[in-house]
């Protein structure tokens, strides 16, 4: 069995391979096909998209993108014109809000395309009672200033307070409100993870059946 399920392995390693090979041979040939002034309009078009992407980066963290922060009430409606999308934890100082707390401050700094803050409900009556905050904590899902999603308490993230960053990633990526294709993605590296553990896994599972 050991050796039945080498050989399959080895057959997908070596298929992935061969596709990855293929693939690069094709950009290689591209390349070889363009004349000089093919590849200077193409350098020039990648400065560009650079140049853009780390202007909007700047423009980003200038609106307070990158950190996990408390406003208070007034500030929250300049706060969701002021970003596009924007993921605002209604709180209180318990121990479920503090988890929640934990998370989104890493995610926060993984995804700069969304300004991440905090707005304590006690404290904020008019505002808890315009957007209907009942359960705490609440995440507010904002985009182009209007609340579009919330996330009540964990019941989305398994119902515990053990879920992963990643888990609470996955969910504001179905709101659309964080991108997961970002380079600080923690979803992307739990994937390969996952990929590695579900190989290793399978392998292990076939050596115990042999014996």
């Amino acid at each position: 069995m050991d050796e039945v399920v080498s050989q399959i392995l080895e057959e997908q390693v070596l298929s992935a391979a061969k596709a990855v090979e293929d693939k690069l041979d094709e950009e290689i040939a591209a390349l070889e096909r363009l004349d000089p002034d093919d590849i200077e309009a193409l350098r020039e078009r990648r400065i560009q998209q650079m140049r853009r992407a780390a202007e909007r980066r700047a423009k980003w963290r200038a609106q307070g993108h990158g950190e996990y922060a408390e406003v208070p009430e007034k500030e929250f409606f300049a706060a969701a014109k002021a970003s596009e999308r924007l993921v605002c934890h209604f709180y209180r100082d318990n121990w479920p809000c503090k988890v929640l707390d934990k998370h989104l401050s890493i995610l926060a700094k993984q995804h700069v395309e969304t300004r991440f803050i905090k707005v304590h409900a006690e404290k904020a009556p008019f505002l808890t009672e315009k957007l209907r905050i009942v359960v705490l904590p609440t995440l507010a899902i904002v985009k182009n200033a209007k609340v579009e999603d919330y996330v009540v308490g964990f019941d989305e993230l398994g119902g515990k307070d053990d879920f992963s960053t990643e888990d609470l990633e996955e969910r504001l990526a179905k709101s659309q409100v964080i991108f997961l294709d970002g380079e600080g993605s923690a979803f992307t590296a739990k994937q390969a993870a996952a990929s590695k553990r579900s190989v290793r896994q399978s392998d292990t599972g076939n050596s115990s059946d042999s014996e």
